[in-house]
């Protein structure tokens, strides 16, 4: 018994030893992931324009188109075409089938026999509903490509709406106890908070035959203290830095960084 104990120290201080004796080393790793759409028949990307609506302080068709290019200069291998940004709630007025003039000032859209109005303006989503027809008009779609040499078409919806949301929320407070020592505990607190929420969809378009090749909806909340003015850009920003890492994986491979931990 007496031996196995020593053999078992043993066995303890060598490996004790061994891990004292150990260096580590952290080796940054990059892990390539796939793009969502295959990009590879094109050499030119146009993003066309959005039908937006929610908030009127932000034109959400022109900031995003202004954005989108941005970021695909820097981030993407193919070329941005500059041009002027589409009107897409005029193009889906007026390229509506013929319906006649609704009561309301908007026009109709008719859709499988269904007739639809085209709200003047789009306050909430489902006012984006009757519009979306215009990313199936295959013909207007190749007409544009012809015009920008088969370009890779990026359009779609943007709402960029007010919100605001009461209820309980959770944070941490200070507390000191008697002989003065610090801790921090969680405490439920009532808050009425306001802020935005950002709804995309971008639809990618074959600008060789104008059909849809891919489309796909993102959605992003913020929130503020009631009392707490944030300028409605800043937040649209904020929120569109958020998903634009997902709209470039669609489109070109991205790349996550980390770490791994290794021993000598």
């Amino acid at each position: 018994m007496t031996a196995r104990l020593a053999r078992t120290v043993s066995s303890l201080l060598a490996a004790v030893f061994a891990v004292s004796c150990t260096s580590y080393y952290e080796i940054p790793i990059e892990t390539p992931i796939r793009p969502k759409l295959d990009v590879s028949a094109f050499q030119r990307v146009l993003v066309a324009g959005f039908i937006s609506g929610g908030s009127e302080d932000v034109d959400a068709n022109l900031e995003t188109v202004r954005l989108l290019r941005s970021q695909l200069r820097t981030k993407s291998e193919l070329r941005v075409i500059d041009a002027d940004v589409l009107p897409l709630m005029d193009v889906a007025t007026t390229t509506h089938e013929p319906g006649g003039t609704a009561s309301n000032g908007g026009s109709t859209s008719e859709d499988s026999g269904v007739s639809q109005v085209l709200p003047p303006v789009i306050k909430e989503e489902k006012d984006l509903e009757p519009y979306e027809h215009v990313f199936a008009n295959v013909e207007y779609w190749k007409r544009i490509g012809e015009e920008y040499q088969s370009p890779l078409i990026v359009t779609g919806t943007v709402m960029f709406t007010p919100h605001q949301r009461s209820g309980f929320v959770q944070r941490e407070q200070e507390v000191y106890d008697s002989f003065g020592r610090r801790r921090v505990v969680p405490i439920r607190t009532y808050m009425e908070r306001k802020g935005f929420i950002l709804k995309p969809k971008f639809v990618f378009i074959d600008g060789r035959t104008g059909t849809t090749l891919h489309s796909e909806t993102f959605r992003e909340e913020i929130l503020y203290n009631a009392n707490q003015t944030t300028p409605a850009l800043s937040s649209y920003f904020e929120l569109m830095d958020r998903l634009i890492p997902s709209f470039l994986s669609t489109l070109s491979s991205q790349k996550i960084r980390g770490t791994r931990v290794l021993l000598k």
